[in-house]
């Protein structure tokens, strides 16, 4: 079981959860976490960030952090995923930053894989779909599809090189995080690339660990829809980069 930390001690680490309306997930998920962080010896907590959600995920989130301390719930109003993670991530003060889909379609069991020893020398640690060694499973041919031409686009215009910018499993160091979230200008599904692309722009070190991935069939991703707005996110990351918006980019 983790130890107790006095007020001043971060966390080793912290596994953040976006959630809206998750409330068919979010307990199976915490409890899948939680009985796999206990085992382990570092200290650590595990922040869901409610974006104002309309069904019962606040309250299941309360109810369970009630008997488990280390669980924590931070009501936002609804955003969007990409503000959800902002509020989530600058909000703790964790070593290390686990972001986490909260349908949790890859086994907790593979959160070694983005952590010291197992992986040293970056700065963003990438679940990726893609990269050898990794597995999808139960995945619509038509969501790949989607998601490889999305993929293209990204290389292209932000991050090359990256083989999946949109796995919802991603680790950041804690300075890192302090440094990069207050830049982040998009609420949407976009924010990933546009966080990357500001990592490559300031020089940051980025891996892709390959991981197990679960299609969930009550995915809230939509792959048409949601391709264009992140493809015009994309776009926007760009003209705010080339009209200087992002202030302390360096």
């Amino acid at each position: 079981m983790a130890s107790d930390l006095s007020p001043a001690e971060p966390p080793f680490l912290a596994v953040v959860i976006p959630a809206y309306n998750e409330e068919q997930d979010i307990r199976s998920t915490l409890d899948q976490i939680t009985r796999y962080l206990s085992a382990q010896a570092y200290s650590w907590t595990v922040l869901v960030v409610d974006d104002g959600s309309t069904d019962a995920t606040a309250s299941i989130v309360e109810t369970f952090a009630s008997d488990q301390p280390h669980v924590e719930l931070l009501s936002e109003p609804h955003g969007g995923k990409g503000a959800a993670v902002q509020a989530g991530m600058l909000h703790t003060t964790a070593q290390y930053r686990f972001l986490c889909d909260a349908d949790l379609s890859m086994p907790i069991e593979q959160l070694p894989r983005f952590l010291p020893p197992a992986l040293t020398g970056y700065d963003i640690a990438l679940g990726s779909r893609e990269v050898t060694g990794a597995r999808r499973f139960y995945e619509p041919r038509r969501r790949h599809i989607m998601g490889r031409l999305y993929n293209g686009i990204t290389r292209t215009l932000a991050v090359p090189g990256v083989l999946d910018t949109q796995c919802g499993f991603k680790c950041f160091r804690g300075t890192v995080a302090d440094r990069l979230f207050p830049l982040q200008r998009t609420s949407g599904f976009g924010f990933d690339v546009e966080i990357l692309y500001l990592a490559r722009r300031i020089g940051l070190r980025l891996v892709e660990v390959p991981i197990d991935w679960y299609h969930r069939p009550h995915s809230k991703v939509r792959p048409l829809q949601d391709g264009f707005t992140m493809t015009a996110d994309i776009l926007r990351v760009r003209w705010d980069t080339w009209r200087g918006r992002y202030k302390g980019l360096t």
